[in-house]
């Protein structure tokens, strides 16, 4: 009898195993032989799910931007605005191996994207994601009633600012960079802001 694959969640492990090789080797080695063999698949089955290098970034960052959606919908937001927002934006931040996962790839990924212009409209995407995530915070936050006055495109730039050099710092210096401190930077950007 024939065995049934599920495509979508095979899909899923391949894009994984990118994330991986991101991780322990970098973008530039996620050749085809690699990500088969850390995916435990055959070169010709990857090739299969994925005939080109670039359909398989798409697909992988894809799956990084899906499942953030889903762990905010999931979410169950308690406490103040500024604690709801900033359980927001935690989401975003590489605060665990599987967002740290998520960062490298988005990170390897958007710069990939100078160089590959099939890439660039998800990149836009990606970061009008973050972008609005952002923005919403900062409605969120205004509509409160907790900061009157503020300059809500000024300050979700600012924010965006913060988030991305949050992330950039967490990864490159994450002994440094915990998660305690990046609770503290929000915490402070939004106190800051009530003045």
């Amino acid at each position: 009898m024939p065995k049934i694959v599920d495509h979508e969640k095979q899909k899923e492990k391949i894009a994984e195993a990118v994330w991986n090789v991101i991780h322990s080797e970098g973008l530039e080695q996620c050749t085809v032989r690699k990500i088969a063999k850390e995916a435990g698949l055959s070169a010709g089955s990857l090739r299969h799910y994925f005939p080109n290098q670039s359909e398989l970034l798409i697909y992988s960052m894809k799956l990084v931007t899906n499942r953030v959606k889903v762990r905010i919908e999931n979410m169950r937001f308690t406490g103040t605005p500024v604690e709801c927002v900033k359980q927001l934006l935690l989401q975003l931040l590489p605060i665990d191996e599987e967002r740290k996962l998520e960062m490298e790839a988005w990170l390897s990924f958007t710069v990939k994207s100078l160089s590959d212009p099939a890439l660039r409209p998800l990149t836009k995407e990606m970061n009008e994601e973050i972008y609005s995530a952002c923005r919403l915070a900062v409605d969120t936050i205004n509509r409160s009633g907790e900061m009157s006055g503020i300059d809500v495109s000024r300050e979700t730039e600012r924010l965006y600012a913060l988030v991305d050099g949050l992330a950039l710092h967490t990864l490159f210096e994450p002994e440094r960079v915990t998660a305690e401190m990046i609770d503290s930077i929000l915490t402070s950007h939004f106190k800051a802001l009530k003045k």
